[in-house]
C-alpha cells in the first residue's frame, strides 16, 4: 500500500495523476502546508526537505517499508515499480533528460513565478520590495521551458512520441497551471478551439 503525503500542488498532482491512472491502491494523509505541517518532525523523517509529495510504500523492495520523496523520484520509483509508462528501453535517455528538464527548469521556473504573481501580494510584500528583474527573469524563463516543450510537441502527441508515459504525466502538473504562471493569459497552452 501506498501513503501519499499530499496537498495541492503541481508537483503533488503527478503522483496523484499516476496514481489514479494506473489504479494502484494507496492513502492520503494530507499535509496542511499553509500550516506548517510539512516542517514538523514527523514530516520530516519522510521527507528530509519539508516538501510535498512524498509516499510511502509499505511494501517496497523485499517487502520492506521505504519512503520516496520528490515528484520526479515518485514517479520513477512508482512506474518501475509496476512496470508501466516508462517507454521503451530505448527511450531512456530521453525519458530521463525531459523528467529533468521539467524538474530542473520548467517547475522551479513556473513555481517562482507563480510565487511573485499572487504569494509574494499574498504575504504583504509591497511592490517595491521584489526586484522587477527577479519577477521578469523568473517569468522568461517560465515562457522559455513551455517554449521548449512546445516545440518539441509540434508534430508528437507525447513528449517521447508514440506513447505516453511519466514525462506526460509530470509534465501535466505544470502544463495545467499555466494560466497562473503566464499570468496575463486565459489559455496560454489552448491554441484556440
Amino acid at each position: 500500500m501506498i501513503r501519499f503525503y499530499y496537498h495541492a500542488t503541481p508537483n503533488a498532482a503527478k503522483v496523484a495523476l499516476f496514481l489514479e491512472e494506473t489504479h494502484m491502491p494507496y492513502t492520503v494523509v494530507p499535509v496542511e502546508t499553509f500550516k506548517g505541517e510539512q516542517h514538523t518532525a514527523a514530516f520530516r523523517a519522510i521527507n528530509p526537505n519539508g516538501k510535498v509529495p512524498a509516499i510511502i510504500d509499505t511494501d517496497g523492495p523485499g517487502g520492506k517499508e521505504v519512503r520516496v520523496f520528490d515528484s520526479t523520484a515518485i514517479l520513477i520509483y512508482l512506474a518501475e515499480k509496476i512496470d508501466r509508462l516508462m517507454g521503451k528501453p530505448e527511450d531512456r535517455p530521453e525519458l530521463l533528460s525531459w523528467l529533468l528538464f521539467i524538474a530542473s527548469g520548467l517547475g522551479p521556473f513556473s513555481g517562482q513565478a507563480i510565487y511573485f504573481h499572487f504569494a509574494a501580494h499574498h504575504f504583504q510584500f509591497a511592490e517595491r520590495d521584489i526586484p522587477a528583474f527577479a519577477i521578469n527573469r523568473c517569468r522568461r524563463e517560465a515562457e522559455r521551458h513551455y517554449q521548449v516543450l512546445n516545440d518539441h510537441l509540434a508534430d508528437r502527441d507525447y513528449i517521447l512520441g508514440g506513447e505516453y508515459t511519466i514525462v506526460d504525466i509530470s509534465a501535466w502538473g505544470w502544463l495545467d497551471r499555466a494560466s497562473k504562471v503566464l499570468k496575463q493569459e486565459d489559455d496560454p497552452l489552448g491554441g484556440g478551439s
